[in-house]
């Protein structure tokens, strides 16, 4: 399916499906794509299909429609053309062509015995080597030298703009890159803002440290540069013809500077800028210039460089946020059907009191308790798994006897148990000598898995819950296991069952139980895992490290307080 994802704007983030025959797109809410955009026309342009083309055609808009920065009336997209209306650029997806999938099956990696090549490995690089390779082996001629030095920039810009996703620091780390390689006095980065079109600076750098001035910058030779999208280069700034006697970079009397644009896919993100800079009341006379046409070219490569890693840096922020808004939404969703049927059931309840009032009914009265006492447990067991999932925690390890906590578990669930008609067995090994751990949250993760699985056998005649422990002192771990006669659990289902709101149960579960379960376990250095036959039932293991209890202040256990712990977003499944 094609679709429009906007990667600047306020929309920054948003992916538009293209499904229908036609789209409107414009300010108004009455279009299939609004967009919040002041400078969109409420009815600003069409997307219309043709087959698998789409087609864009401007409604007379009053600022027009670019697609690849080129202004048009109808146009047939193609994927990865940028379209631009008002302030809002947007990236079309054609889903024409040939899928990943079945390009792939054009690949074969030969094996080592069937290589017909004869192929060898003559020399290797690592990323983090320093300079360029096979630089050394280049005759030390000035035209060689000049373009290894070139290529080494150029080599350690592209590294720095792989190695983060800041910008701040990846601009500081190309400011630093440019000033070991020209002599510049003052350099400055400045990103051009989204909302306002203005230059805002980001990253400063002054060769002097100790004598830091105010930084003028000529608006003249901005402006120059965003016009013109050209990196420029003065050594004379009253003698340059491009530039107006009455301009600022000739009143300010600036001699020597670099100004370029950076340049990326979408247009110019911002503008770098070096010079020379002599204090007030001093003048060396004769002094040769330091900057070249060279400098130039290579200022501008840089400025390139930098702006297509400041996009990439955008791009991604805009994916991440999506998936966040996503992710929120999808939490709401559920949290909201949850609560919904917990709040339907204590509705229920109370209406069977207020009756059992009305009729002084104390049979009614008390089963429309049963009702809302039953929700109230509900809404706390909900309540209880969000913080215990949302809460990254360092497990409060004390001493604990484990059987004794499991037959806790078992006694509480066996109300329920009798409730939906399942046999509740509990199968201590009694040779489990005191541990160390949390008891509060190995009691709910043991407790959400006993009750999944006797709501497993709650449709099941004859249902059977097992829980039993199991004690290996040479592994040094301990188990507890919980085996049901349920209906099971498809070998498609069973790597999802611990993902967050993954729930077989309908409106009686959460989808949290199991998460919370597993990530209580990991908290621990432990595991739960899971067996399960359908049409048999399944079988947990939960796993967690036997630390005896006289161990308190060994090295063990302090290596298990402070040990790196997996949190919530590293579920495995």
């Amino acid at each position: 399916m094609s679709s429009l994802f906007v990667i600047q704007g306020r929309d920054q983030g948003k992916r538009f499906e293209l499904s229908g025959p036609m789209a409107t797109v414009g300010r108004d809410n009455s279009n299939a794509i609004q967009l919040h955009d002041s400078e969109i026309s409420r009815h600003h342009a069409e997307l219309i299909a043709h087959g698998a083309e789409i087609e864009l055609v401007d409604l007379e808009s009053s600022n027009g429609s670019f697609v690849n920065s080129q202004r048009v009336e109808r146009q047939i997209l193609r994927s990865g053309d940028r379209l631009q209306l008002g302030r809002t650029l947007m990236i079309f997806t054609s889903s024409e062509g040939a899928s990943g999938a079945e390009l792939v099956e054009g690949i074969d990696i030969v094996r080592p015995d069937n290589d017909v090549t004869g192929s060898r490995i003559v020399s290797a690089v690592g990323q983090e080597e320093d300079g360029v390779p096979g630089a050394a082996t280049l005759e030390a001629t000035p035209w060689l030298a000049r373009a290894r030095s070139n290529l080494d920039v150029m080599y350690h810009t592209a590294l720095a703009a792989s190695h983060t996703l800041d910008i701040d620091q990846l601009l500081q780390r190309i400011m630093d890159l440019i000033f070991e390689w020209v002599a510049a006095d003052r350099g400055c980065v400045m990103l051009v803002d989204q909302e306002t079109d203005e230059l805002v600076p980001k990253v400063r750098r002054d060769r002097h440290a100790d004598r830091v001035e105010k930084m003028e910058i000529s608006r003249t030779i901005l402006d120059y540069v965003l016009q013109h999208r050209q990196g420029v280069l003065t050594s004379d700034a009253s003698e340059d013809e491009r530039w107006e006697a009455a301009g600022s970079i000739v009143r300010m009397g600036v001699r020597e500077a670099i100004c370029v644009p950076m340049q990326g896919r979408y247009g110019v993100v911002g503008i770098i800028y070096i010079d020379t800079y002599t204090p007030p009341g001093r003048f060396i006379q004769g002094s040769a210039n330091r900057f070249t046409q060279q400098h130039l070219n290579l200022m501008v490569a840089i400025g390139h460089q930098a702006a297509l890693a400041v996009e990439d840096t955008s791009y991604y922020s805009a994916m991440v946020q999506a998936e966040r808004l996503a992710a929120i939404g999808q939490t709401i969703a559920m949290l909201s059907h949850h609560i919904k049927n917990i709040l339907q059931g204590i509705r229920g309840g109370s209406y069977l009191i207020e009756e059992g009032l009305r009729e002084t009914d104390h049979d009614i009265i008390a089963k429309g308790w049963g009702i809302v006492e039953k929700n109230q447990e509900k809404i706390s067991n909900l309540v209880m798994d969000m913080l215990s999932y949302s809460k990254e925690r360092v497990p409060e390890m004390v001493p604990a006897d484990i059987e004794e906590l499991v037959s806790d578990v078992v006694e509480l669930m066996q109300t329920r148990a009798d409730d939906a008609n399942v046999r509740l067995q509990w199968s201590p090994t009694g040779a489990i000598p005191q541990l160390t751990f949390d008891p509060n949250a190995i009691h709910r993760a043991i407790l959400n898995v006993v009750t999944n699985a006797i709501d497993a056998c709650e449709e099941v005649e004859g249902g059977r819950v097992c829980v039993r422990t199991q004690y290996d002192v040479q592994e040094g771990t301990v188990r507890v296991l919980v085996e049901d006669s349920g209906p099971g659990i498809s070998p498609e289902d069973i790597n999802r069952i611990f993902s967050v709101f993954e729930s077989r149960k309908g409106s009686r579960g959460t989808g949290l139980g199991l998460a919370v379960s597993q990530k209580i376990m990991m908290e621990h250095d432990g595991d739960i895992t899971v067996e399960s036959t359908p049409g048999k039932g399944s079988r947990f293991c939960l796993c967690l490290p036997a630390v005896p209890a006289a161990q308190e202040n060994s090295p063990t256990l302090h290596n298990l307080h402070g040990s790196s712990r997996l949190g919530p977003d590293s579920n495995t499944q």
